[in-house]
C-alpha cells in the first residue's frame, strides 16, 4: 500500500490528485506546519532525513521529490494513461515540465514569499524602514519581473494546446499544478493571463482534484 505523507498547504496535495486520477489506493499520513515558522514538524524526518514533503513509501521504497514522485507513480501505476512513453518526444516535453515546475519556476514564487514576510513580520523599529525598503526594492526590480517572465511563457505554452503536455490532461498537469496556484496566490496570475486562469478552472473542476482536496484537507497558499 503506497502512503503519502502528507503536509498541509504544500506540493504532496498534488500527489493526492495524482493517485486519485490514477485510482491507485493509498493510505495519508498527515503532518502540519509549525504556524510561527510554517515549517514542516521534526517527524518528517523520521521518514526522509530532510523532512520535507511529499514523501511516499510504496512497500519497501522511501522517495521524495514530487518530479520523481510523479513520474515514478505514472510509470508503474498508470498504465501509459497519463505519461507518453519512454524514448518519445511527447516524453522528453513531459520530462521537461516535471523539471521546470520545481527547477524554473518556483524559484522565483519562493523569493516572493521570503520578501512578503520580510515586509510584514514584525522587527525593531529602527530596522523596519530599512528592511522593507530592500524587500520592495528586490521584488520590484528582480522578483516581479522574473514571475511576469514565466507568466508570459506559460501563457504561450498554453495557446498551443489545451495541456501542458499536448491535447490531453496528463502528469505535467499535475505537476504545474502548484506553482500556478502559487503563482494565482502570491505571484501576479489574474485576468491578463486568460488561459492559465481557465487551465485552473479546469483542474479544479475535475472529480480526482475534488476528492484529493477531500482527503488532504483545507488547501490555501497565501
Amino acid at each position: 500500500m503506497i502512503v503519502v505523507h502528507h503536509l498541509n498547504n504544500s506540493r504532496s496535495q498534488r500527489i493526492l490528485w495524482l493517485l486519485e486520477e490514477l485510482g491507485v489506493p493509498y493510505e495519508i499520513r498527515c503532518y502540519q506546519r509549525d504556524p510561527q515558522t510554517m515549517l514542516a514538524p521534526p517527524a518528517l524526518r523520521a521518514i526522509h532525513p530532510l523532512g520535507k514533503s511529499p514523501v511516499i513509501t510504496d512497500g519497501e521504497l522511501t522517495l521524495a521529490e514530487s518530479g520523481a514522485i510523479v513520474e515514478y507513480l505514472a510509470d508503474r501505476y498508470g498504465a501509459g494513461t497519463l505519461i507518453p512513453a519512454h524514448g518519445t518526444p511527447a516524453r522528453l516535453r513531459c520530462n521537461y515540465w516535471l523539471h521546470y515546475a520545481e527547477g524554473s519556476a518556483m524559484p522565483p514564487l519562493l523569493l516572493k514569499l521570503v520578501f512578503r514576510r520580510i515586509e510584514t513580520r514584525p522587527m525593531p523599529f529602527f530596522t523596519k524602514a530599512v528592511a522593507k525598503g530592500i524587500a520592495r526594492k528586490v521584488q520590484r526590480s528582480f522578483v516581479d519581473p522574473q514571475l511576469k517572465l514565466h507568466l508570459d511563457y506559460l501563457e504561450g505554452e498554453l495557446g498551443k494546446s489545451e495541456w501542458f503536455g499536448g491535447d490531453t490532461f496528463g502528469v505535467a498537469d499535475t505537476q504545474l499544478s502548484f506553482p500556478l496556484e502559487a503563482f494565482a496566490a502570491r505571484g501576479g496570475l489574474d485576468d491578463r493571463y486568460p488561459r492559465l486562469a481557465a487551465f485552473l478552472q479546469r483542474i479544479h473542476a475535475r472529480p480526482a482534484y475534488r476528492r484529493a482536496l477531500q482527503q488532504g484537507g483545507e488547501y490555501r497558499l497565501g
